[in-house]
């Protein structure tokens, strides 16, 4: 059941910051794929900032859709160069 809440939240996630950074999503499995690295990213950030997500689902999807705005911004960044 772990796993079908990991593939959720990367779902939600990766709709969420396509939504947001791009207008729209990038289909389930692209948003899958950007939910999941950006949760790892969003982790990553949120440590070094001494932030961490309560534990709850809703926690867990705003520390993923953050990390994957991020990757998101930095894709976009380094297609333009």
């Amino acid at each position: 059941m772990g796993f079908l809440w990991f593939l959720l939240v990367g779902l939600i996630a990766g709709w969420l910051a396509g939504t947001l950074v791009k207008g729209g999503g990038f289909g389930i499995l692209g948003n899958i794929v950007i939910g999941i690295i950006g949760a790892m990213l969003g982790g990553f950030l949120f440590n070094l900032l001494g932030l961490s997500s309560d534990g709850s689902i809703i926690g867990s999807i705003i520390v993923a859709t953050v990390g994957a705005i991020v990757l998101l911004i930095i894709v976009r960044a380094l297609k333009k160069a």
